[in-house]
């Protein structure tokens, strides 16, 4: 059996600059363990923090949007396999690999859902409380469209496969948990790392591009660590990630003990030395990349709940879970000064690693998952036949929106 796989990237993965990037590379060392040739293509531009994707033996591909030249690519290449990074990647390009290869098993990546992550944000501006209305978008529309569309969806949270199961009547059958990856090399030696009293000071990290994390150093900046300084006086707040504006720079306030450090070389650096993590978000969806790695190096969390969302399932925390402002202040306190607690969520932290993120009680699983709906893909669409009427009609639209734009580029060309 053939084994080519199209990865069709919304941007070429950076796994030092974000969570997605990292996620990225999980699935592309899965099917290369699988011996599949692997091609990555996207419309993105490359950044200096652009992973090498040859170094791992995978062809990087620069592909155009509402352009002919990716259906002459497609079917050349003629991949067996084809995922999606994203729902907004198989709008773009999802006719044209039905098209040019109808045979082709459709996989899509959410990272996180966008709609619930949007939503979210959108009942914050207001401010509102959240309540379903704000799931019922024209955004979910879109989302849960493309997920119907696609032959298999990987959902990075067990809360959001729940969502879509109860509330948007997805099948089963259509998603496939697959979180955060972890290799049994990588549990932590907590005797290895620097102890309790060799570390000092919090940290945060995240790419600043990301609106929850650029607002979520503002909810720091203004209202949590003035709080948090008069407690601990001698505690420090290095704020770390990718492409930090002049704007966040401005933020930086050494006096307050309030660092912007910007990218960050070495994630196991700033986390092994960093006493505790602070994660608390206004807003957002999927995983937080933070809390992995912050357990990774034997760092113990102060989050929110949407933080903590979907992360420990039946686990206890690696720190503490709250929302409530007063409450969170007095815990972060207790776990930054108290040995026995820090202690405790640290080994907490090594045991959510232990059952929840292994890779082996994923890798088997995923890929037999994919073997199988190869062998069957046309059943598989039978049973999910209205995936099949959205491919018909909902793409039709997006197939001649496409050629319009690109006569219009061709036009303006001349």
């Amino acid at each position: 059996m053939n084994n080519k796989l199209l990865i069709i990237g919304f941007v070429w993965p950076e796994p030092n600059s974000s969570a997605a990037g990292t996620r990225m590379l999980q699935i592309i060392q899965l099917f290369l363990e699988a011996q599949y040739q692997i091609t990555f293509a996207t419309a993105c531009a490359k950044s200096e923090n652009a992973f090498n994707l040859n170094s791992i033996g995978v062809k990087a591909q620069t592909i155009k949007l509402n352009d002919s030249s990716f259906d002459a690519f497609i079917e050349g290449l003629n991949p067996q396999v084809v995922l999606f990074d994203r729902f907004m990647i198989e709008e773009q390009f999802g006719w044209r690999v039905s098209q040019f290869c109808p045979d082709a098993l459709k996989l899509l990546d959410t990272e996180d859902l966008h709609f619930l992550r949007k939503g979210r944000q959108q009942a914050f501006k207001e401010p509102s409380l959240f309540t379903d209305d704000y799931l019922f978008s024209d955004l979910a529309k879109r989302e849960i469209a493309s997920i119907l569309r696609c032959d298999l969806t990987l959902m990075i949270s067990e809360f959001e496969i729940e969502l879509l199961l109860t509330k948007f009547a997805i099948k089963e059958s259509q998603l496939f948990y697959l979180p955060f990856l972890v290799e049994a090399s990588q549990i932590p030696n907590l005797k290895s790392l620097p102890d309790f009293n060799s570390r000092q000071h919090f940290v945060t990290i995240g790419n600043f591009m990301h609106e929850p994390n650029w607002q979520s150093v503002l909810l720091l900046k203004q209202k949590i660590w003035p709080k948090i300084k008069k407690k601990v006086p001698g505690a420090e707040l290095h704020i770390y990630g990718s492409y930090v504006s002049q704007k966040a720079m401005q933020l930086h306030q050494p006096k307050e003990g309030f660092y912007i450090k910007g990218f960050a070389p070495s994630v196991e650096n700033v986390m092994k030395n960093a006493r505790v993590c602070l994660s608390y978000l206004p807003f957002g969806a999927g995983l937080k990349g933070k809390l992995l790695d912050a357990m990774l190096y034997g760092t113990p969390c102060a989050m929110n709940s949407i933080a903590s969302e979907a992360m420990f399932g039946q686990e206890p925390y690696n720190g503490f879970s709250g929302d409530e402002m007063d409450a969170f202040i007095d815990q972060v306190t207790d776990l930054y000064q108290n040995k026995s607690t820090w202690l405790s969520a640290q080994n907490n932290g090594v045991n959510v690693l232990k059952n929840r993120f292994l890779k082996s009680s994923f890798e088997a699983q995923f890929l037999n998952r994919v073997e199988l709906l190869r062998k069957d893909v046309s059943k598989h669409r039978q049973k999910h036949f209205l995936g099949q009427i959205l491919q018909h009609h909902t793409l039709q639209s997006s197939k001649y929106m496409s050629k319009w734009i690109e006569e219009k580029n061709k036009n303006n060309e001349t």
